[in-house]
This record gives C-alpha cells, structure tokens and sequence, in this order.
C-alpha cells in the first residue's frame, strides 16, 4: 500500500481528524465479492468513527461490444471465477448462466437502496452480488435486479424500484463512474504482492482503480488499497492515516452476526466471530465453493430456495 508522502495534500471531513474510507466497488466484482467478509470486520472496526462512502465503478457497462461466442465468454469467466474464489475462498455459483451484460442496473439499485439507509444498503448489495455468485444469474437488468430483491426484508422494493429510474440516481452512478476512473495518485503508485499487483486496471479510455479498492484518509495522511488485501493490511492503513486511534472490536458470537448480516460465509465467520462454525438455526445452501448460511428470514424469500429453477441444495 502506498501512503501519502509529506507534501501531498490530505482529505479533509467533519472537522480536524476526519477519518474516510471510499469504497471502489461494483455488484459484480469477484473480487469485491471475496473481499466482503473483511470489509465487514473493518466496518465493525470503524463503526461510529469514520465516515464509509461506496462509489460504483460498472465494470460491465451497456455499450461493451457483446461477446462473439456468450458460451465462450461464460465458460471462460466461470473458470475466471471459480480461479479467484479459490484464492479467496468465497463460494461461487454451481453453474453461470451467463456474463453480466452490464452491472449498472446493480448499480442504480444499489445506490437507490442508500436512501433507505445503511442496513438497506448492505442487504441490497449482498443479494445482488449473491445473484452472480450464489445462484450464476447476474441481476444484469431492472427486472432482474427486482426479481431477486423480492421480498427482501428491512428493504421497499417498490420505493426502490421507482427510484432507481430517478434522474438523481442516475446522475450519482454517472459521477461514481467518473470518480472510478480519476485514481488519485497512491492508487496509480501502488505495487504489491499476489494477484492484484497494481492498482490500476487499463480500459478502452484511460485507467481506472482496481476494483475493489479502499482508499483511508485522515490526519496522518492518504494509504490506497487495491484489490484483494488482508486484514493485517488494512488495520495497518487504518493506523497510517489516523495513528491517534485505537482500531479494535471484540468478535461477535455467530448468532449475531447472522442475525445482523442476513448471510454468511466461512470466511465471514472466520473473521467475524473467530470461527468456523454458524447457529444450530442457519439455513445451508451448498455452491460449488463450499456453503452459505442464511438467516431464516431472509432464506424465506432467498431465490436461491424460492425460484423453482435455481434452486441449490440445502441442509
């Protein structure tokens, strides 16, 4: 990770001491999909003391020219995926269907869902991801998008839905791609081991941030972390740019992480509650890179275990 040099300047929030994490993301990110168990544990680190903001960068945009072969394309992606889910160890879909024709209906929704607050948020962007990773059907259109967010609890679809036609949303996804794609200058210098080396990806136009990437601000200065890092990395981010705080949180007992995050993985038990085991009461859906467990409540209306053609094994 790369900090700010002495002379670069810092970002500045609420007053002196301002802390902020900006989150480069997209719906349909392997990587950000393997990267959400430790991100949650850094949101629990930071809960209350640093202002988290999500950009979208759209990794999959609508005027992509569309595949020669979509067989092809999906096969290979699959393998793409299943290679990064091994390395992360985050489940991935038995089959993919297809490739994501684009992620920015994902995208609108899950910006729409901000307006309904932090816990709407999370659980959007979850299902959502889920679509992709958990069942290997991108939520790649807005009937798509509300089809898998049917009934989701804590969330009004129908508000959501309306909204994510708004011009306003539109407007804040447009500003999220064009932030994605003006790295400030920590991710453009960054080199670092394993397979997110650099942090920066090439597109057809410039460059944009390796998706995803965290990028810590504060009195100590500005620390860009690219792709997917450990959290010993990140705590050591989170020291750079604020070294007068102390970054600990307890772990919490299995129940209560599954009762305030809806859905786990192993590696979300790993780093929530220090173990491997979930409540006796989860619900299990089995995928090709071992099982999610589910809160009741939300396998209720989960299409993984409610669309009759995608439904997965479960104990």
């Amino acid at each position: 990770m790369t900090p700010v040099g002495p002379g670069r300047p810092r970002v500045t929030g609420a007053g002196d001491g301002a802390v902020e994490i900006v989150e480069y993301t997209d719906p349909a990110c392997p990587w950000a999909w393997g990267s959400e168990p430790a991100f949650r544990r850094l949101r629990t680190l930071t809960a209350g003391r640093v202002r988290w903001r999500r950009v979208f960068g759209i990794l999959f945009d609508e005027d992509d020219d569309p595949p020669p072969d979509p067989a092809a394309e999906t096969a290979w992606y699959s393998r793409y995926v299943a290679d990064i889910a091994r390395h992360t160890r985050a489940p991935y879909a038995h089959r993919l269907r297809w490739v994501a024709a684009t992620s920015r209906p994902a995208s609108l929704a899950a910006k729409a869902a901000e307006r309904q607050g932090a816990t709407a948020a999370e659980r959007v962007l979850r299902r959502l991801r889920e679509t992709t990773f958990v069942l290997g059907t991108p939520a790649d259109t807005a009937e798509r998008v509300l089809s898998a967010l049917a009934g989701l609890d804590g969330v009004d679809v129908g508000r959501l839905g309306a909204e994510m036609a708004e011009p306003v949303v539109a407007a804040a996804v447009r500003r999220d791609h064009a932030e994605a794609r003006a790295p400030v200058p920590e991710a453009r210098a960054f080199h670092g081991p394993g397979p997110h080396g650099t942090g920066v990806k090439e597109t057809h136009d410039g460059v944009r941030y390796a998706l995803p990437t965290l990028v810590f601000s504060g009195p100590g200065g500005r620390v860009a972390a690219p792709g997917w890092r450990s959290m010993a990395e990140y705590t050591a981010a989170l020291r750079t740019v604020a070294p007068g705080h102390r970054w600990e949180a307890p772990l919490t007992g299995a129940g209560e992480a599954l009762a305030e995050h809806r859905s786990l993985t192993g590696p979300d038990l790993s780093l929530l509650t220090g173990g491997a085991a979930p409540p006796p009461w989860a619900v299990r859906v089995e995928t090709a890179g071992g099982p999610l467990w589910l809160h009741p409540d939300e396998a209720a209306t989960h299409p993984a275990l409610t669309a009759p053609e995608l439904k997965t094994p479960r104990s």
